[in-house]
């Protein structure tokens, strides 16, 4: 496919994208496929993705892969679910590492199977020095446990209330060294942010698509940078073009 829409400048584009995959369960039953088929092909489509962000020179993206909450879906799925995490990184470890992603776990590791644990631990160590792109995968993770997990830190560091600040907040979340999102993609056309970086997603911007997770492809990508790139982004501040205006 010919890139049908010019990307915007460098200086342009987000720094930090962090997607919601959500669709894949509804993408198979549109085809007639069990749920699973769904997550293996979004699986597949998260390559493409990470190429393009390499492409586009993306420094930073988050995935919500697996959240606190879907433990409550079938047994079937969760299993299913872990299998498709054990094998996309015995499959693609090695290519990631070759391109200069990074991967980072954002979440509690210690509910899931040891055997992925180690797995998890290793592909975290085995990238700790590629830089090139930061890949970080938010599996068993919740904005909320997030925030009462920093909090127990704190309490259990004795830091002093009068020291609390924002910043030392965002130094005890999973996120700590991480600059918050720009741009959070939610795909399937659900308006809600699901427990997704609730402290980190104070200021970003919102691209919600119709399309279903697998199918949204470097093409839609790009849509959604073009986009991002044409927001006037005020941090609850008034617009420097409406504060102009209002003294001409």
């Amino acid at each position: 496919m010919s890139d049908s829409t010019e990307l915007p400048a460098p200086e342009k584009l987000p720094a930090h994208v962090a997607i919601i995959m959500d669709g894949n369960g509804r993408w198979a039953l549109q085809r007639g496929l069990p749920r699973l088929a769904g997550h293996r092909a979004g699986t597949e489509n998260l390559r493409r993705i990470i190429r393009a962000c390499v492409e586009f020179g993306i420094p930073y993206l988050t995935i919500y892969a697996f959240s606190t909450e879907n433990w409550g879906r079938p047994r079937e799925e969760v299993n299913g679910l872990m299998r498709i995490l054990e094998d996309v990184i015995d499959r693609e470890l090695r290519e990631l590492n070759e391109q200069g992603v990074r991967i980072r776990h954002l979440g509690k590791l210690d509910q899931l199977p040891s055997r992925i644990q180690e797995k998890v631990l290793s592909a975290v160590e085995q990238t700790r020095q590629n830089s090139r792109l930061n890949l970080n995968v938010a599996f068993n993770y919740g904005g909320r446990d997030e925030i009462i997990h920093g909090i127990q830190q704190m309490l259990k560091d004795q830091v002093d209330p009068e020291q609390v600040t924002p910043e030392l907040v965002s130094r005890y979340l999973y996120t700590s060294g991480i600059p918050d999102p720009d741009l959070i993609i939610r795909t399937s056309g659900e308006l809600r942010i699901s427990n997704f970086l609730i402290w980190q997603a104070a200021y970003s911007e919102w691209y919600v698509t119709p399309t279903f997770w697998p199918d949204f492809g470097k093409e839609e990508f790009r849509k959604a940078l073009v986009t991002y790139a044409d927001r006037d982004r005020r941090y609850g501040k008034v617009s420097s073009k409406e504060y102009e205006g209002s003294h001409a």
